[in-house]
């Protein structure tokens, strides 16, 4: 089954292999690794799979990709995110790469974990921003986003909607943004050091906050639930997408 984003999951795995230490497969629920479905209607069946993997290195609690494709060809989902360990002074990795029907859905973001905390957002703001100012010129923007989440999003936060067709965009600014937030966000995990007990209770703090955000308001949720129903979707968002102990220790 062709999948359009899967040249932005291969590049992200092997960056991933060749810039962080100690990479090792992180642990994904039985039943999650791969679900298929079958929807539309009996004239026009279309098949549908979703995909998931993951790993695990220094500083990083896990990396994973959920990716959808179907025959139709929408929907074709690739949900990238880089969560890090509470005792590491660094951002979330997010990007969004959603193709429905109606288009293209299309964010990239290193979302602060504390954004009021200027000693968490400075650093990461000064390198992400001229990073930020090359590409958001040559997008669309994408409209505004809820109040309620903008404590998630970074002010170099790069959301745009793209119809259908725009091949161009994709290749020549949408892959090389999606690459170079990327490799910004490596570099920063090759430079963070361990913090103190104290500061990891304030970044798991943050960390919390996030992680249930995100699974309340998963966009994907009634998509999946169409797919493969309620309960799995649930146990997909709570014990693999967003599965952040409640009581680590720290």
């Amino acid at each position: 089954m062709s999948w359009l984003w899967q040249p932005y999951l291969d590049h992200a795995r092997e960056r991933l292999q060749a810039r962080l230490r100690n990479v090792q497969p992180y642990p994904i629920p039985e039943g999650f690794d791969e679900r298929r479905a079958r929807t539309g209607s009996k004239a026009r069946p279309v098949d549908v799979v979703t995909r998931s993997w993951a790993v695990q290195a220094q500083g990083i609690r896990q990396a994973r990709a959920a990716c959808v494709a179907a025959t139709n060809p929408a929907p074709q989902v690739l949900n990238f995110v880089i969560n890090p360990h509470y005792h590491y002074e660094l951002p979330f990795f997010g990007a969004d790469l959603v193709t429905l029907p109606g288009g293209h859905l299309l964010a990239l973001d290193l979302q602060p974990v504390l954004k009021q905390d200027e000693r968490h957002t400075g650093p990461v703001w000064e390198r992400l921003e001229p990073v930020f100012q090359r590409w958001r010129p040559l997008l669309p923007d994408g409209g505004p986003i809820p109040m309620e989440a903008e404590p998630y999003f970074s002010a170099g936060f790069l959301w745009t909607r793209l119809p259908l067709g725009e091949d161009a965009l994709l290749k020549e600014v949408v892959f090389p943004a999606f690459q170079e937030y990327l490799e910004l966000y490596l570099d920063l995990a090759a430079d963070a050091e361990p913090v103190s007990n104290h500061r990891a209770r304030q970044l798991l703090a943050g960390q919390r906050r996030y992680t249930d955000y995100r699974a309340e308001k998963d966009p994907a949720r009634g998509m999946l639930s169409r797919f493969y129903g309620v309960e799995w979707t649930e146990a997909y968002i709570h014990d693999f997408l967003f599965d952040l102990p409640r009581s680590p220790e720290v």
